[in-house]
């Protein structure tokens, strides 16, 4: 049996929708066997049609054939066809995975237990395609479940098409090997209740906390602690929520701000986030510096002066602690446990010590516990024109650094389990210690104290304070000059403690810790913002390194900035805008929350639900008020430079799309607005030319789109419509990249416009879909703009029949339509090359341009390519080196490019012959409000009589200054029913010849079955019934010859065909006639319902 394959369980059974491939387990083919054919397939050459799915569905047999294998007893097996569909999914390798069958392996992988390739729910599939913690599976696409059979699927294998790019497959490959557990993660203890807390108790606790006591006292002490716990804490909260509102990369504040707000505030905050852990740095170590050389200074061991002496010392520290970053996160988070132990040692040292009162301690201001010294510093003693305020600002530095965890999130195990309970109890630790030490600090030292054994109580009378009650008088210090107690002793936490060295060594631990973990994230944030390319110049920063993705680059930038600053020394004026930069980070990601509350949107359901918008807002206001009660000129500066950053990225406008909530926020205003004014009539105040043209795809008529655009720029609705008319629609991917394409060139070229392509057999059918479809409520156009049909005698005439029926269907729709005639011609799809609406990376090399070759029959003259993979609906592109244009192709081009220019000085000429509602006059007093067209004025010609020219100069002269519509002059025409010349009539006679039916000539049933068939021809009967019109056609087009031939543009009333009546063939030629060989013409016909009033 091995050699031969076993046949199907079920002999009878028909055919499977999938071709199925009965293969053994155990063994294959004996080898130089040549396969057997498959099933269904009568030759063994070539499976049957419905097999050209995109899966191979294969049943696997036993060796022996005896039936399926690995069913669970209980289950009765019919064989039926739905047994061959069955699927598993596996993986390719490539970070994206295909579906296969296996009948015994996974049985219970089927969709409801029966054999189907519809797919059941699966966190695989909702995976992006670099997911760090499994690979990207890909489901069924509707069109694999959905089009019929012997339809061609789609050739990459993949859903919907989606081939994977080369920078989505190396990430993915990335994840993949990180996933293998080559990099280091940490838990929420290691990574960010450690990190927290050292960041949190920073040099504050043990050199300024008894300062501030003396200061506030211990009840405003405690205020000022609950009020920065406050802030922190509701920080603390959005930063909860937002982690755990999905999967969180590596970034800390710059990720979870651009994410929720997008890249405009992630990206201004990502900057000086960065920049300000890395001058603390500098901060941290300074701190250490000045503790070590003031330890040298007390044994005289000074190396030259105190200044130089912090540089050097700084400088050897921030090299040490470069090197434990540089080895690793694992090093740096072992030396971060060791400073850890230092730290709580150190902090216990000084409680244990403050229940050991020492007689010889007295002197200095340390009595131990007494409800005396308690109670005298409960109350606040501000000194040295200090406040609340002031001193709540030198406090609250010591309370920031709850983003310590956070800035690492690409390195935590779970971050959206780590991120809120590290951060949260590091907060609740932190802050009750802080409490702790302020109530011990205020409950067993005075303020003041001189240090002198012999200072004991003399005068019981006139000492009153509690060193009194104790056998000290201090009384003297209130002269100043002591330098003992909480008020003037930074020192007298060691004093306290057990071991007064070990606090020192708590200060060593508290400087180099934070200093550490600033060092460690202002490189991890900055290689996140480098690498969703934000600041293109910084992208040489985003490449990592190593297991971890160790961001090296970075660590070097942060050093350098770090020592710069450790050399100047003076971080006076520094420090408080690094404190505002951190409180303008806990603001906005306080502010994400609310916004993305009140956006609304579904995809914000963070797990964790303990948040309020409106204390997320709150949170955000205070952050502001807490900057500007620290400095408010730092605050100023803070707020200046992330406005600066903001513009900068909204001009920038970087190419991410991360669904923020702005983007929901817009979502629901729109829509908000949209449905608020389908509430209320139309006015004819508000009335707005909103149009629909008819351009094909963007870049193939851009002197449509741009004079459009100038009259509707800021003002009113513009939609790009395009017909397509292919013998083959694309499929989804080929349409949504077309779509992108075409969008992003009208953004590129910043014509505010919307593109709506629709499919249909000719233009006529797709401009009724478009006509009737496009629109959302009051946001739907009323105007139709077409390019004229420059080449209609030279095409089929049916096509012909169609533009014409085109315009009879808007004017039926109630549409106001407006023709562009331009003598060149409008559509430059041919000679200009499509290279504009591909994307950058499609981009061709410089020199080179496009040569457009159809394969296929494609009616819409409107056409360009689809620059997709498939060449079975649009041309292909062959680049080819540049060659020199033709003359015709030259002034073609410069043709089209002209209302992009300035048009300088020169005239509108608006020939309103027939009154139509005002759009003939409403369009050109648009394009005069825009600074291109400012210097033209406005010319109007009206029809009229010749013995009452006057009269009628005079009325219309009133209607415009009704209107308040400018003008520079009035013409009224009062020969304009004067007979045309002889030569144009013979011209007109010599036009109209090819497309006459001539009845006369031949019999009535042959002329009436010819009309049938080409109803665009001209009956003599309709040409002598619409004679005088048509000579009017002709003098009205040696009038224009006449007076505008210089105009920069011509808006005229366009004439109207009856419908059924007039032919396409005559109205064409009607058309022909009016605009040949002008300046640049508008045919323009409103429908009849007034835009224009002078009512107020």
């Amino acid at each position: 049996m091995s050699g031969q394959k076993p046949s199907l369980k079920s002999e009878d059974s028909t055919q499977s929708r999938f071709q199925v491939d009965v293969v053994t387990e155990a063994s294959s083919a004996a080898p130089g066997q040549p396969p057997a054919p498959a099933p269904g397939s009568s030759d063994g050459s070539r499976p049957p049609e419905d097999s050209k799915g995109r899966f191979k569905v294969v049943g696997f047999m036993d060796s022996g054939g005896a039936g399926d294998i690995g069913l669970p007893p209980d289950v009765f097996h019919e064989p039926d066809t739905g047994k061959s569909d069955s699927v598993s999914l596996h993986s390719t390798g490539t970070g994206h995975t295909h579906i296969s069958d296996s009948h015994s392996n996974t049985y219970y992988m089927r969709t409801f237990g029966h054999n189907t390739i519809d797919a059941v729910p699966n966190i695989e599939f909702y995976r992006q395609t670099a997911a760090p913690f499994g690979e990207k599976m890909s489901r069924p696409s509707l069109a694999e479940l959905h089009d019929e059979l012997d339809k061609e699927n789609f050739e990459d294998g993949l859903a919907n098409g989606e081939e994977p790019s080369a920078a989505e497959e190396a990430a993915a490959a990335l994840a993949a090997k990180e996933g293998k557990g080559g990099s280091v993660k940490f838990g929420w203890v290691k990574g960010v209740l450690i990190r927290c807390m050292l960041n949190i108790w920073g040099v504050m606790l043990f050199i300024r906390m008894s300062w501030i006591v003396g200061q506030a006292g211990i009840g405003l002490t405690i205020a000022i602690i609950l009020m920065a716990t406050v802030v922190t804490t509701i920080t603390g909260l959005s930063t909860s929520a937002i982690t755990t509102n999905g999967f969180v990369r590596g970034g800390g504040a710059y990720y979870l701000i651009s994410r929720s707000l997008g890249p405009e505030f992630g990206g201004s905050i990502g900057l000086i986030f960065a920049f300000a852990n890395a001058v603390a740095v500098a901060m941290y170590v300074v701190g250490f510096a000045e503790t070590v050389v003031e330890l040298l200074s007390d044994v005289d061991a000074l190396m030259t002066d105190e200044l130089n002496d912090i540089r050097i010392v700084g400088t050897l520290t921030v090299f040490l602690l470069l090197g434990i970053s540089v080895a690793g996160m694992e090093w740096e988070a072992k030396a971060q446990i060791v400073l850890l132990f230092i730290l709580l040692a150190a902090i216990a040292n000084y409680f244990i010590g403050s229940f050991i009162p020492i007689e010889n301690k007295e002197p200095k201001g340390f009595f131990g516990y007494h409800t005396a010294i308690f109670l005298e510093n409960f109350g606040p003693d501000f000194r040295e024109d200090e406040s609340f305020f002031s001193v709540f600002a030198i406090f609250f530095p010591a309370a920031t650094g709850i983003l310590a965890g956070a800035n690492i999130s690409g390195d935590l195990t779970d971050p959206q389990l780590a991120i809120p309970k590290g951060t949260l109890l590091a907060i609740l630790i932190t802050g009750l210690t802080y409490v702790a030490v302020a109530l011990s600090a205020g409950a067993c030292i005075v303020r003041d104290a001189t240090g002198d054994h012999n200072d004991t109580v003399s005068d019981t009378v006139n000492c009153t304070d509690a060193a009194c009650t104790l056998g000290y008088d201090f009384s003297i210090c209130k002269e100043g000059g002591c330098q003992y107690g909480l008020m003037n002793n930074f020192q007298v936490m060691s004093l306290v403690s057990g071991f007064g060295p070990l606090i020192t060594a708590g200060i060593f631990s508290a400087t180099l810790s934070s200093a550490l973990a600033s060092l460690v994230s202002a490189p991890k944030v900055f290689q996140a913002l480098c690498k969703d390319n934000i600041y293109p110049g910084l992208s040489v920063f985003a490449k990592g390194y190593g297991k971890n993705n160790e961001p090296l680059r970075g660590y070097v930038l942060t050093f350098c900035i770090g020592l710069a600053f450790i050399l100047i020394a003076e971080l006076n004026i520094i420090a408080p805008i690094i404190s505002n930069f951190f409180l303008a980070s806990y603001a906005l990601i306080n502010f994400s929350v609310f916004h993305a509350s009140l956006a609304g949107s579904p995809g914000w359901r963070p797990s964790f639900k303990y948040y309020n918008m409106w204390v997320s807002l709150a949170g955000a206001i205070l952050c502001c008020v807490v900057m500007f009660v620290i400095n408010w000129w730092a605050a100023l500066v803070t707020l200046l430079i992330v406005l600066a950053l903001y513009i900068y990225v909204s001009y920038k406008k970087p190419d991410v799309n991360w669904g923020s909530s702005t983007q929901a926020l817009i979502y629901n205003q729109a829509l908000t607005h949209c449905l608020n004014l389908t509430g209320v009539e139309d006015h004819i105040k508000n009335f707005r030319p909103q149009c629909l043209v008819l351009a094909g795809y963007p870049n193939s008529r851009p002197a449509l789109l741009q004079l459009v655009h100038s009259f509707t720029k800021n003002v009113s609705l513009m939609v790009c419509g395009h017909v397509r008319t292919v013998s083959r629609r694309p499929n989804m991917k080929e349409l949504s990249q077309d779509h992108a394409r075409c969008q992003r060139w009208l953004n590129k070229k910043r014509i505010k416009s919307f593109y709506a392509p629709v499919f249909a057999d000719n233009l006529r059918q797709g401009a009724q879909l478009l006509l009737q479809a496009v629109g959302l409520g009051r946001l739907k156009p009323n105007t139709l703009v077409m390019g004229f049909k420059n080449n209609w005698s030279d095409g089929n005439m049916r096509d012909v029949e169609i533009y014409i029926n085109t315009l009879h269907d808007a004017f039926d729709l109630q549409f106001g339509v407006v023709i562009l005639r331009l003598q060149d011609g409008l559509d430059i799809s041919h000679i200009q090359g499509q290279d504009e609406l591909l994307s950058s990376h499609e981009k061709p090399p410089v020199g080179s341009k496009d040569v457009l070759i159809p394969v296929s029959k494609d009616s819409d003259s409107d056409s360009c390519p689809s620059k997709t993979a498939s060449t079975q609906s649009s041309p292909l592109i062959i680049r080819e080196t540049k060659c020199p244009l033709s003359l015709t192709d030259q002034r073609l081009l410069e043709s089209s490019q002209q209302f992009k220019k300035k048009q300088g000085k020169g005239t509108i000429d608006v020939w309103w012959l027939f009154d139509d509602g005002g759009l003939t006059l409403l369009i050109p007093y648009l394009l005069l409000n825009r600074s291109k067209w400012g210097d033209c004025r406005i010319r109007i010609f009206i029809g009229g009589k010749i013995n009452r020219i006057d009269h009628d100069r005079r009325a219309m002269a009133t209607l415009l200054s009704r209107f308040r519509i400018d003008y520079s002059d009035i013409h009224v025409l009062g020969d304009i029913n004067t007979k045309p010349k002889k030569h144009n009539k013979l011209s007109f006679k010599e036009l109209i010849e090819p497309y006459r039916l001539k009845e006369d000539d031949m019999e009535q049933e042959a002329a009436e079955r010819l009309k049938a068939q080409e109803p665009w021809r001209i009956t003599d009967n309709e040409l002598e019934l619409y004679r005088a019109k048509t000579n009017r056609q002709i003098r009205l087009s040696e009038l224009l010859k006449e007076h505008s031939n210089s105009a920069k543009l011509i808006v005229m009333s366009m004439p109207l065909a009856r419908k059924g009546t007039v032919s396409s063939a005559l109205y064409m030629c009607w058309l022909e006639t009016l605009s040949k060989d002008l300046p640049p013409l508008l045919l323009v016909r409103g429908n009849h319902q007034s835009v224009l009033t002078f009512y107020s």
